[in-house]
């Protein structure tokens, strides 16, 4: 039996060699990772990013509006954005705080707004003319909830044009006793929990928020889809935009470069006197756009005006050192 192989099948064997070869490299590149059921509707970091982007946008005109508001100094920072069962965002609420209803239209839908109490007694008291001195945490009298009422309704408004990328409206409807929270929705809800940090000169305390599942999963749908994807304008409302621009005007001036003078010449400063700059008699002035040197020019003169003769540019010395 002849067990000599021809060269056809030679080259067949080292073919089929490499083959297996790259395959089972393949197959060690790849990694399999269980699926976990639990982690289903998990917002994703692109998602969060997103969230986070509106909600710094809600805190900025927050600090404003509401400090302008109360004539005080005010800071809100948002400091968490995460997801977690009704349940746990419950047992994180104080015994005593301000826990609010807020229905979200379009969608129908109830959320949940906490205030820490620590905010209440300097807040009601620059409503009322004082000074925002910081008091003692305790419940709330009728005239008091009443005022910091008004408080939360800012705070809604102030959302609902934060968030009017996405369609939502705030609506606040009335404080909630701590025995009814757990009916505004089911304990096992997995909610979109936002926690705002509220500072003032005298006090400080959190904003907490808890969107429903079904507000979340609406938000995030228009967040990524349209909100979070950057928009192209038309080719005309580009040209109008441009044409606008155009019309900006910029101070400019043509002087010479700065130079650095001892005191003493400063203090002999009159007039008819020949300043020394210390400049190259050759050198030329500079032609500078909101401070900026761009070009070395002469002055010259053109009709009536006077006019700039542009020589060379100075783009590669913009922080030239002062001589």
């Amino acid at each position: 039996m002849d067990k000599s192989l021809k060269q056809d099948e030679i080259d067949a064997l080292f073919q089929a060699a490499k083959l297996h070869k790259a395959v089972a490299q393949a197959d060690a590149g790849l990694k399999v990772q269980g699926y976990n059921f639990s982690r289903a509707g998990q917002i994703s970091n692109e998602q969060m990013r997103a969230i986070s982007l509106l909600n710094d946008m809600f805190a900025r005109n927050l600090t404003h509006n509401l400090g302008v508001w109360l004539r005080s100094s005010f800071q809100v920072n948002l400091i968490s954005a995460e997801q977690m069962p009704f349940n746990e965002f419950m047992m994180r609420i104080p015994e005593v705080a301000y826990v609010g209803s807020v229905r979200l239209e379009p969608l129908g839908a109830l959320s949940v707004l906490q205030l820490d109490l620590a905010l209440a007694p300097p807040m009601i008291d620059l409503l009322l003319g004082g000074e925002g001195k910081p008091g003692a945490i305790r419940e709330l009298t009728d005239i008091e909830e009443s005022i910091l009422g008004s408080v939360v309704e800012v705070v809604c408004r102030e959302l609902s044009s934060a968030w009017q990328p996405v369609g939502l409206s705030f609506n606040f409807e009335k404080r909630q006793m701590q025995t009814q929270i757990a009916r505004i929705m089911p304990v096992t809800e997995k909610t979109l929990c936002l926690s705002f940090e509220i500072r003032m000169p005298d006090a400080s305390g959190l904003l907490n928020l808890a969107f429903p599942a079904v507000v979340s999963n609406t938000i995030l749908r228009r967040l990524i889809g349209d909100w979070g994807k950057q928009r192209r304008h038309s080719p005309e409302t580009r040209q109008r935009v441009r044409e606008r621009c155009a019309m900006i005007r910029f101070g400019a001036a043509l002087q010479l470069p700065p130079v650095r003078m001892a005191a003493r010449d400063l203090d002999d400063l009159e007039p008819g006197r020949i300043v020394q700059l210390r400049l190259p008699s050759n050198r030329a002035a500079e032609l500078r756009v909101s401070g900026v040197p761009l070009f070395e020019a002469h002055p010259v003169s053109q009709g009536e005006h006077r006019g700039a003769h542009l020589t060379a540019t100075l783009t590669d010395r913009l922080h030239r050192p002062l001589p």
